[in-house]
């Protein structure tokens, strides 16, 4: 049976400290109950001593979370643990989490003091803390770059003063995976009492080795891992709590597994990034949008033949839905024949396929990717007859703090219909007369828009991602009409659930 690992998340509190990615209280609580969904232990709610606004987002967190620990920062400093104690006061099940500095770089740079006085503070603060709470935390900051035998000292003391969660972050994100591996290894050799506490590790991202550094820590002891939703986070970010979720799901020998509800990383992703405006990159692992999508031929036709050639997590395990079958120059027919069987055309004929082949290598050379309409173009076929909806007419209409008029008319399973609406731009007013006329029970997950060239013939490409159903569905569209090439991605998507 596979030993259980505790997941902190920190999202609200380190993942907030990315630049421009603030969130209000309200967006916190959101994100906060969403971390609860999706099973993590403990939701570190933020620095209550760091400003009012992060103080007043610790005691609402606290108020809506019920099954997850909820955990406030301090330093080691008893002014700093008493906000914390008032702003855990409605947690139903709370912690502190207390540290300092103990690198010789924080020691001798940051403080100015001596490796005495670090200790004795360490000690004071975690017997304070310890007062008011069951559960005390203690970190040993830039623990990476610190000399093993002194934080094996520091450890010791700490537990001693009544810590039962330590936390060893590489803070800088310095060390190799395996000189980590052996950090934690020699506190578990050389620390009296280390048996009976969990140790828990923060690894960041600076050299790209935050997850690594975590599975480390794990094969090593650790017992609990911090970690951020998308690996948001101080300069580079920190693990990935999705990516450190899914290694130890997919490789069950490490012997160690979580509480984690998979099936809604990809769901929890989405609003965070929604909420902090920080695009998810498309290759990233796990929920990126690219995650499960293939274009090289080779690819696409073993993922045809049976998923598991190309994919080692389905994707329905993720919230990811199903795999994507992207339509390059680099694509081979057996991805053609997919999606023109996808879109109703006959593929029997492999003398029409050949043909309708040659026309799609053609044009994907030069437009890079390809659309359904393109693909129905090509095969001779009337798209008005083939798609369930297509755009007949679109105009929209803005004034400079005036907002945007769009009227919008489409061919809806071969019935003419028309709509007009307002929005705060013209994006939203076309999307608005859209929901119009298909319904309005679609929300828009992801919206990106990327540039094909430059210069005044800019072509914009947009990628959307809708929820219909609780199920995604992707949709790509692509004009020099960026608001054009928006309403076309959403009924790209629209066109797959109608």
């Amino acid at each position: 049976m596979a030993e259980y690992l505790y997941i902190f998340d920190t999202t609200l509190r380190d993942g907030e400290q990315s630049a421009g990615c603030q969130l209000s209280t309200v967006e916190k609580i959101r994100i906060a109950k969403a971390l609860e969904k999706l099973g993590v232990d403990v939701i570190e709610a933020g620095f209550p001593a760091s400003s009012p606004g992060d103080f007043n987002s610790v005691v609402e967190v606290s108020k809506a979370v019920s099954e997850s620990v909820v955990c406030a920062l301090t330093r080691c400093n008893k002014d700093d643990i008493d906000l914390a104690v008032k702003a855990l006061q409605f947690a139903k099940k709370k912690r502190i989490q207390t540290g300092i500095g103990t690198s010789d770089y924080h020691i001798n740079y940051k403080f100015g003091t001596t490796r005495e006085n670090i200790l004795k503070t360490a000690v004071e603060c975690t017997a304070y803390a310890k007062q008011f709470v069951d559960e005390v935390e203690f970190y040993c900051e830039d623990a990476g770059r610190t000399d093993n035998a002194f934080l094996a000292q520091i450890v010791e003391a700490v537990i001693k003063a009544g810590a039962s969660i330590i936390n060893i972050p590489d803070t800088t994100g310095y060390c190799l995976p395996e000189e980590f591996g052996a950090k934690i290894k020699y506190l578990k050799d050389n620390v009296k009492g280390i048996d009976n506490v969990l140790i828990s590790v923060h690894c960041h991202n600076d050299l790209g080795m935050a997850t690594a550094l975590a599975l480390a820590g794990v094969e090593n002891g650790a017992r609990q891992v911090e970690c951020t939703i998308n690996g948001v986070g101080e300069r580079a970010g920190n693990t990935a709590l999705e990516e450190i979720c899914m290694i130890l799901r997919c490789h069950s020998e490490v012997g160690v597994d979580t509480g984690i509800r998979t099936k809604y990383l990809v769901e929890t992703s989405r609003l965070v990034s929604n909420l902090m405006n920080n695009p998810v990159q498309a290759n990233k692992a796990i929920v990126g949008r690219n995650a499960f999508s293939h274009s090289s031929g080779i690819h696409q036709d073993g993922v045809i033949k049976n998923r598991e050639t190309y994919e080692i997590i389905n994707p329905k395990d993720v919230g990811a839905d199903k795999s994507q079958l992207v339509l390059t120059a680099r694509s081979g027919r057996a991805a053609l024949k997919s999606r023109l069987r996808k879109l109703g055309i006959d593929v029997s004929n492999d003398i029409n396929v050949d043909g309708i082949y040659a026309k799609f290598i053609r044009l994907a050379d030069s437009n890079r990717e390809i659309t359904d309409n393109d693909i129905i173009a090509i095969s001779g076929q009337d798209v008005k007859k083939v798609r369930p909806v297509t755009i007949l007419r679109h105009n929209v209409s803005s004034a400079l703090g005036e907002g945007a008029k769009a009227y919008l008319k489409l061919l809806i399973k071969g019935e003419e219909k028309e709509a007009e609406a307002t929005g705060n731009g013209p994006v939203d007013a076309s999307i608005k007369a859209l929901k119009k006329l298909v319904g309005d029970k679609m929300t828009l997950q992801e919206f990106t828009i990327q540039s094909m060239n430059r210069g005044s013939d800019d072509i914009g490409k947009v990628y959307m991602q809708v929820l219909y159903n609780n199920n995604l569905y992707y949709g790509f569209g692509a004009s020099s009409d960026i608001v054009l090439a928006s309403l076309s991605a959403y009924i790209d998507a629209v066109n797959q659930f109608i």
